[in-house]
């Protein structure tokens, strides 16, 4: 018991230690790309709607149930919008399926550590498919694409959503695992990095930097979401175009905050002004702090 208690606790300062981590090799950050101070536990619940989202939209796609269709009661929030069944090969959907179990047993590890007996509280999300189309249609300046674009469609397309939703978490600060599954996606992708991406002509190279930059906008804190292939000045050493990790000039892990989280995933550019994966904002004090400061 005592050494479960250990591996729990270093788990806690994992993720409330993360951003000062990757703090010490970057630059001063401008008062909008910085940390919200607040206490390591909420820091843990901020992270916790990055995980449920996870775990509900890779489940949904590769098995057709949710969290608590796998464990029973361990989170509590409104039905998701959208989820469904996702296209794509049995590989994909085997790793898919075991990702999202996985996010499962950090969700179970972190209710552990909160010492709490009740259920995660967890926020409204939209996981469909025109929710994610929003971003590419912003990606390629139109209105909408024709036909409009459709993550569940095939497993190019999933995938890329997989890997982005996965990259929030990885930032969130939850270990290695989430690490090695961020890597195991964009290699996915990566094998595919010149192939079309059905039913359009454009390629999977295209459209990761594309949505990148959509990503990198949306944030307002510099080029911290990259795609496959890059310029030689953003790849590492300035001495590759390909981009299978991708990194800071030093090759490290990008520092992506709270607010800048927010103002991707809500897809309005603002911290404030909740939409896109969640439609209702986000659940827990770091949450409502930044509201009732106007940290946009």
């Amino acid at each position: 018991m005592a050494n479960r208690s250990c591996l729990l606790y270093a788990f806690v300062l994992l993720v409330a230690f993360q951003s000062s981590m990757i703090m010490s090799n970057t630059v001063i950050h401008t008062p909008q790309c910085r940390p919200v101070a607040a206490s390591s536990r909420d820091k843990i619940l901020f992270s916790i709607n990055l995980l449920i989202y996870k775990a509900e939209f890779f489940l949904r796609a590769s098995v057709g149930v949710g969290i608590n269709g796998i464990s029973p009661g361990l989170v509590q929030g409104p039905v998701p919008i959208g989820g469904t069944l996702a296209n794509i090969t049995n590989s994909a959907r085997r790793i898919i399926e075991e990702l999202g179990l996985a996010t499962v047993g950090h969700l179970r590890a972190i209710k552990q550590v909160l010492r709490s007996n009740l259920p995660l509280p967890g926020p409204q999300l939209d996981l469909s498919a025109q929710v994610f189309a929003g971003f590419v249609n912003l990606g390629f300046n139109v209105s909408t694409l024709s036909p409009p674009f459709n993550i569940y469609a095939n497993t190019p397309s999933f995938v890329l959503a997989a890997e982005a939703i996965s990259a929030f978490t990885l930032v969130a600060g939850i270990g290695l695992n989430e690490a090695a599954a961020f890597g195991v996606l964009r290699t996915i992708l990566n094998n595919g990095v010149n192939s079309t991406v059905p039913p359009y002509t454009f390629t999977m190279a295209e459209l990761t930097n594309r949505t990148s930059e959509v990503v990198n906008r949306l944030g307002g804190c510099g080029v911290k979401d990259e795609g496959l292939i890059v310029p030689f000045q953003l790849g590492a050493e300035n001495r590759t175009t390909s981009n299978v990790v991708p990194g800071d000039v030093n090759s490290l892990a990008h520092a992506r905050f709270e607010r800048e989280i927010l103002r991707i995933v809500f897809g309005t550019g603002n911290a404030t002004m909740p939409g896109g994966l969640y439609p209702d904002g986000f659940i827990g004090a770091l949450y409502q702090l930044i509201l009732n400061l106007n940290l946009s």
